[in-house]
């Protein structure tokens, strides 16, 4: 039997709009989107330089590492953990990858020490969460303190200089796109969809929403902790790169407050710090975001202080929001 199609299809039955498909899957996105948007054309009526190409290069290519350390943290809160850590391992990472660059080594483990070490690091993090029971934001408040008191001791907060040119790839361009800029969005696409559409990336959701269901259908929740760590600590060694390649100089220090804008960032990107929702394409948006008002602050002649006034006023509005949006849905689902 066959059937044949309704002409008289009403609009409620017909299939959804493109747009209203994205808006009801992206729709947070979407609205971080909008608002760098904004931000970009009030600022720039109020002061035609601030949408100069040069300070819009600055603003995207120069914190497009918070926007790559943001992916990792995005899959870390996902599963309802969290990293405090991550700031003071991009500083020690930095260090190690400054150093081996002046050393005699080929240029390229420069480029993979930071990686390689990166995902081991968080990865042994991952171990002591999922084998030892120990809340993740404790493990990584001691890490933090470990990284930031070994990195000080161990080089005294002494200068890398010297740096071969060719080590500087955050200088490069990609057909006129700065390479910082390029390798977010393609860091960003690349684990949206593989978390989207791949077993291990839906996997995280699940266990993020329930973990103890995850483990009735066959999720290893313990080594996926492990996994996810370790692939947090990877993008880190990925935002390093990007954060060390684009200077002249290393200093041997932990950057002031980077663990609080990559979790900002995921935060307020639309990932729930209660676990199991969020996209890494928010997360980036996000990054974007700070780095955009950040900027606007310096042009309309404000104290860039008030930068983490709203961002933590952001964290608040964005925390109780999804605090909100989840009794009512545990409301529904109760009816």
């Amino acid at each position: 039997m066959t059937f044949a199609p309704d002409r008289n299809a009403t609009p409620a039955t017909a299939p959804k709009s493109l747009l209203t498909r994205l808006r009801a899957e992206y729709g947070h996105e979407l609205l971080v989107a909008a608002a760098i948007l904004l931000l970009i054309i009030a600022v720039g009526a109020y002061n035609e330089r601030f949408i100069s190409a040069r300070n819009l290069n600055s603003i995207l290519s120069g914190n497009a590492y918070v926007a790559v350390a943001a992916i990792g943290m995005t899959m870390v809160i996902v599963i309802r953990e969290i990293d405090l850590s991550v700031g003071a391992l991009i500083g020690v990472l930095s260090t190690v990858s400054g150093l081996v660059a002046v050393s005699d080594a080929p240029l390229w483990m420069a480029w993979a020490a930071p990686v390689i070490l990166g995902a081991v690091i968080s990865g042994l993090t991952g171990v002591i969460v999922a084998y030892a029971g120990i809340p993740s934001i404790v493990v990584t408040l001691g890490t933090m303190a470990i990284l930031q008191g070994g990195l000080i001791a161990a080089t005294g907060g002494a200068w890398i200089n010297d740096l071969p040119p060719e080590y500087q790839i955050a200088k490069l361009n990609v057909l006129g796109i700065p390479m910082p800029l390029v390798w977010a969005i393609a860091l960003t696409i690349a684990a949206a969809v593989w978390m989207k559409l791949s077993v291990f990336g839906r996997s995280l959701y699940l266990i993020g929403g329930n973990a103890e269901a995850a483990r009735a259908v066959g999720v290893p929740v313990r080594r996926r902790i492990v996994q996810v760590f370790a692939i947090h600590g990877a993008f880190a060694g990925l935002a390093t790169i990007l954060f060390a390649t684009q200077l002249q100089v290393i200093q041997s220090t932990v950057p002031p407050n980077l663990e609080l804008l990559v979790i900002t960032a995921a935060v307020i990107g639309g990932v729930s710090i209660l676990g199991g929702a969020g996209t890494v394409i928010g997360a980036s948006l996000a990054a974007i975001l700070f780095a955009v008002i950040g900027s606007a602050l310096v042009f309309i002649n404000v104290s860039a202080y008030w930068l983490r006034a709203f961002i933590g006023l952001l964290i608040l509005v964005t925390v109780l929001a999804d605090m909100i949006r989840r009794q009512r849905e545990m409301a529904k689902g109760g009816m």
